[in-house]
């Protein structure tokens, strides 16, 4: 049992603490029934045994906020999986999307400090509320001018997401043991891929016989904001990181008594702690700063409304493949840790050439060649001579729907890969919060600064060859970090540091538990 222990790495070799080996749940004369380890109340009963479900289990819990992001994000990327918002003008999402990763790349970056003080409950319900207001606006510049409604909807979701997104990474790279991060991740992603999926479905039933270029209806608009509002308040029934044991009985790493003070400082500590960490910052820059382009510059600028919102769906159910493929891959313990992270490092190299190599192929037009807006005076065609938006019944469709598909796929290549190696180098809530707040923080700065330069009209082939330039030079930077940093396991003594826990606090002692009950 202790050899199991020190494998996991979330017991000290020298502690002395009971634990409970979750792996052989009702094996052995030895082993207490799952129901008997655990604190009594209605958050530790026992629901499934064999699997270790119970409400403030992390399945349990990561399975509720796959469900919020399901709502929430979810429809918010079925929404802007279309391109411009749904609206076939793209400038007011480019505008509402560049005060939105504005005001997100602060948040986010501090992310860490307000969901270490706050909790994951408050944070997440909080990051709900602004994916409504954000879709509202939306709706109601569809029948009056209201740029500053539109403005301030974009500022206020990047607050909300900022906080929403640091909970959610939290909770994905914490909770789970070290042999189960990969899994986790590809869990939460399906799911929440799944609200994109089903997302597009609106809009594509709503737009079947759309075979033109245009915006999206009001009752797209309307089914998007009841269903995010759902998911606002679904977030207020999860529990806090403090109440979550897991099946093991061990808790999860994080500050007893956090003040603004210690959780501020603690952004430093965490760079202090693990300065390599700064290598994988280009991996964050860009990891959103391909969304402009596959969004605006495909989907919006080349098909009809029917045909983005199948693109959509497309995009999101390879995402939903593409996590669950790699997520279980990451977990096969018949490989250590290590040859897993460098195995993984070599797979986004070759992806990123051959599916960003498509892509070269396909960008053969500009942006004035697919401008089909009319002109505010005259009211005629910008370009008379626009290319027609594609239908996925237009010959030569096939190619791009599956350049598409591939698109969607190597996101979730490269979101996994991100989430997985925070992972690998800490299994400390507080660390881990600390660490998606800096990466949501510099990912949406770099989202920021995209969606401000489609704007402002930078050309489709600039915006394609600054995708691929950008991604291969952070897996460059990111190397040394897989190669020298990702250990097979790593201790609980360093997840402690720069806490305010001991060992006896993450790990229950079920002696004490069962003193009386002899």
């Amino acid at each position: 049992m202790a050899e199991k222990a020190e494998e996991t790495g979330h017991v000290p070799v020298e502690t002395t603490a009971p634990v409970f080996d979750s792996s052989a749940i009702g094996h052995g004369e030895d082993n207490l029934p799952l129901e008997d380890m655990l604190p009594g109340g209605w958050k530790y009963k026992v629901l499934n045994s064999r699997f270790g479900i119970y409400y403030a289990s992390p399945k349990f819990q990561l399975t509720m906020v796959a469900l919020v992001c399901f709502l929430c994000p979810g429809m918010f990327n079925a929404l802007s999986g279309m391109g411009g918002g749904g609206k076939q003008n793209p400038t007011l999402a480019d505008n509402m999307n560049t005060a939105l990763y504005s005001t997100f790349a602060v948040f986010g970056f501090f992310g860490g400090t307000f969901v270490n003080k706050l909790g994951v409950k408050a944070t997440l319900s909080f990051g709900g509320i602004g994916y409504c207001i954000y879709t509202i606006s939306l709706l109601v510049s569809e029948h009056a001018y209201v740029p500053g409604f539109n403005i301030f909807a974009g500022a206020l979701l990047g607050v909300c997401a900022g906080l929403l997104w640091t909970a959610q990474g939290t909770i994905m790279i914490s909770y789970p043991h070290e042999s189960s991060k990969g899994r986790y991740f590809a869990w939460f992603w399906a799911i929440f891929n799944m609200g994109a999926v089903i997302g597009s479905l609106i809009p594509l039933a709503q737009n079947i016989h759309q075979k033109k270029a245009g915006n999206v209806n009001d009752g797209t608009y309307i089914g998007f904001i009841v269903l995010m509002f759902c998911g606002a308040c679904l977030a207020l029934m999860l529990c806090n990181a403090k109440d979550v044991i897991r099946p093991d009985n061990t808790k999860i790493v994080l500050m007893k008594n956090p003040t603004w003070q210690t959780e501020i400082f603690g952004l430093w500590e965490t760079l202090r702690y693990e300065p390599f960490v700064i290598c994988l910052f280009p991996m964050f820059w860009c990891s959103n700063w391909f969304y402009t382009y596959q969004q605006n510059a495909v989907n919006a600028a080349r098909f009809d409304v029917r045909t983005r919102a199948l693109n959509s769906l497309l995009y999101y159910a390879a995402q939903i493949i593409g996590a669950l493929l790699l997520g279980y891959a990451l977990d096969l313990e018949r490989f250590r840790r290590s040859v897993r992270a460098k195995s993984c490092l070599a797979m986004l190299y070759v992806t990123t050439m051959v599916i960003w190599g498509g892509g070269y192929a396909w960008q053969n037009y500009t942006r004035f060649e697919t401008d089909r807006s009319l002109d505010e005076v005259t009211g005629l065609p910008v370009n008379p001579n626009a290319l027609p938006a594609l239908d996925w019944n237009s010959s030569g469709y096939v190619g791009p729907m599956f350049l598409y598909f591939f698109y969607g796929l190597y996101d979730s290549l490269w979101q996994a890969s991100v989430y997985w190696f925070m992972g690998a180098l800490s299994n400390s809530g507080r660390r881990s919060a600390n660490y998606v707040g800096f990466y949501k923080g510099i990912q949406s700065a770099g989202a920021a600064v995209m969606w401000n330069r489609d704007a402002n009209n930078m050309s489709y082939k600039a915006e394609f060859v600054s995708n691929w330039i950008m991604l291969s030079i952070a897996l460059v930077c990111a190397t040394p970090v897989i190669l020298m940093k990702i250990r097979d396991t790593v201790v609980l003594e360093e997840d402690l540091k720069g806490t305010d826990e001991t060992a006896q606090d993450v790990i229950l002692d079920f002696n004490a538990k069962h003193a009386g009950d002899a």
